[in-house]
């Protein structure tokens, strides 16, 4: 016959419920979660990144088309640089409205520029307008050697999702970012930006264009070439990760309070 379970059993199981489900929680956010921004500087949603060790912060006001941003990557050599770009027509490099931060000399801060990538050529070192008005642009050093790049830009009306890129590079020669590396992780630096809606998501997966022969000659913010598949989990196995660990101890709880 059932009885009443003891209190102190209810009240362990009770705890080890809540623990579960924060440990999910906080696993479910990714490593970009526990990134501390100057003062001033927060973001409604983050994403690690599939490729190149980079993550995304960013909060999207859709009546007013406003997309406020960080991102987060290491430059691939002591003096190199990290870019984002979103495209609006097409997956790659070309077409590519591009936010480069330069790695500063000493303690100088890195220096932020605007590229709109019009095809495979080396950039210079001057900024040239992008189809996005951009403000707030800044970057600073965050840990590990990793920059971050704040920026707000101005989207078209009604823009709901687009392709976005990123890129890491090795080297600035005369104020201008050398071109990256040609790398696996390099090349599949690509995907879709969900801006609204229930699946707002950084990496959502897009159509892969065929690769470009030879690749591009000059630096650039993105790859042309088919997305490799993240070596992590994708954000929706992490949820379902999340979700399980706490929905077997409540089923345990249960069957607890069944027999006991």
């Amino acid at each position: 016959m059932a009885s009443t379970m003891p209190r102190h059993i209810a009240l362990l199981l009770l705890l080890l419920l809540v623990a579960s489900t924060r440990a999910a929680s906080a696993a479910g956010a990714g490593a970009c979660a526990a990134e501390k921004f100057p003062a001033g500087k927060t973001y409604a949603k983050c994403e690690d990144l599939p490729q190149l060790g980079a993550a995304l912060h960013w909060t999207y006001d859709e009546s007013k088309s406003s997309l406020s941003l960080a991102f987060v990557a290491a430059p691939a050599g002591a003096n190199g640089w990290v870019a984002w770009a979103l495209n609006p027509t097409g997956e790659g490099m070309a077409g590519a409205q591009a936010l480069v931060a330069l790695k500063g000399s000493g303690a100088a801060a890195p220096t932020v520029r605007t590229y709109n990538i019009t095809g495979y050529v080396p950039l210079g070192k001057a900024s040239t307008p992008i189809a996005f008005p951009a403000t707030d642009l800044a970057a600073d050093s965050g840990s590990a050697g990793k920059i971050r790049l704040y920026g707000k830009l101005q989207l078209h009306s009604g823009m709901k999702a687009v392709n976005h890129i990123w890129q890491v590079g090795t080297s600035v020669t005369a104020g201008a970012p050398d071109k990256h590396a040609f790398a696996p992780g390099n090349l599949a630096s690509k995907s879709k930006l969900v801006l609204s809606g229930k699946a707002a998501s950084a990496t959502s997966p897009s159509p892969s264009p065929a690769p470009m022969a030879g690749g591009p000659s000059g630096s650039d913010a993105g790859a042309a070439a088919t997305t490799a598949p993240s070596a992590g989990k994708s954000p929706s196995a992490a949820a379902a990760a999340g979700v399980s660990a706490p929905a077997l101890l409540v089923l345990a709880l249960m069957g607890l309070l069944a027999v006991v």
